[in-house]
């Protein structure tokens, strides 16, 4: 009886403990609880869309078509009669697979193309001239010249739109690179012949994290936005994938009678694109106290 009373008594210190804590840590960095909440908020709905959902997204019923919202279709239904807020729903799922592993592939590659440009002296002049060609193309006709080679579909838009935003990773990582190799501890390691591998994963890489992070959510943010583009003027996925930018670009005939059609997307498009700035600002705050004090 005393061993249970205790074990009760531990669990509720411990989740009091935790409590506190959350608290303190959303009244101390506002920026990170607020866009982390809508982040969680917008990836569960993402995660159990199915369960979130009340109808097939892709269902035809064309009695119904273009019915204003109502307790049978909360955000009303489109030209086709689909049920909108399933569709807007599943289209979560659409921009953050695409904006995650955007952020994710061109921060991997970025990273490694920095280190190497910024460390070995011979390829940096050839890495950033490849780099600086890729940044003189605009993303938006370099993303819809890929998507019209090689089709319409989701993995093509992620490759189309993660290109242009290696050279801004490769160009970040590159000048902390500079100015770390020329540190005491990372001169003492070459002075001690440490190989160069070993050199770049203990002594440069970990000066990188904290800025790639928050490069990583903008990023993220702006190819939400891109795939939102792509799919609006029909280079992006395929239009029976139910993703915001197609929603919106099937929508824009009859925005004069129907606006919801473009409103509930959009209103989702720039919830999420939000919380991804919002949280990114503060990761960068938190990450680089001195920003923060000038601020």
């Amino acid at each position: 009886m005393t061993l249970s009373v205790e074990r009760d008594s531990f669990a509720g210190s411990f989740r009091a403990n935790v409590a506190a804590l959350r608290r303190q840590a959303f009244q101390r960095y506002p920026t990170i609880g607020i866009g982390g909440s809508l982040l969680i908020l917008m990836i569960f709905v993402a995660v159990f869309a199915p369960v979130v959902a009340t109808d097939d997204p892709i269902a035809l019923n064309p009695i119904e078509r273009l019915q204003p919202p109502g307790t049978d279709h909360w955000f009303g239904t489109d030209m086709f009669g689909r049920d909108l807020y399933s569709r807007t729903v599943y289209g979560t799922r659409i921009s953050l697979i695409v904006g995650l592993s955007a952020a994710g592939l061109s921060v991997l590659f970025g990273l490694i193309i920095g280190l190497i440009a910024g460390y070995i002296r011979l390829l940096d002049a050839i890495l950033m001239r490849v780099m600086d060609g890729l940044m003189a193309i605009p993303g938006i006709l370099l993303a819809i010249a890929l998507v019209s080679l090689s089709g319409a579909s989701l993995v093509t838009v992620t490759i189309a739109i993660t290109i242009p935003e290696i050279p801004r990773v490769v160009r970040l990582v590159r000048a902390i690179v500079l100015s770390v190799r020329e540190e005491p501890y990372v001169e003492a390691a070459v002075s001690m012949g440490t190989p160069l591998p070993k050199i770049l994963l203990r002594h440069v890489l970990p000066n990188t994290v904290p800025p790639l992070i928050v490069q990583a959510t903008y990023v993220c943010a702006s190819a939400m936005l891109l795939e939102a583009l792509l799919s609006f003027v029909g280079a992006g996925t395929p239009p029976e994938v139910p993703s915001w930018g197609n929603i919106m670009a099937e929508g824009r005939a009859f925005f004069q009678i129907t606006p919801w059609i473009i409103f509930f997307p959009g209103i989702a498009l720039a919830v999420t694109v939000l919380a991804v700035n919002i949280l990114g600002d503060g990761l960068r705050d938190t990450l680089d106290p001195r920003i923060a004090k000038k601020m």
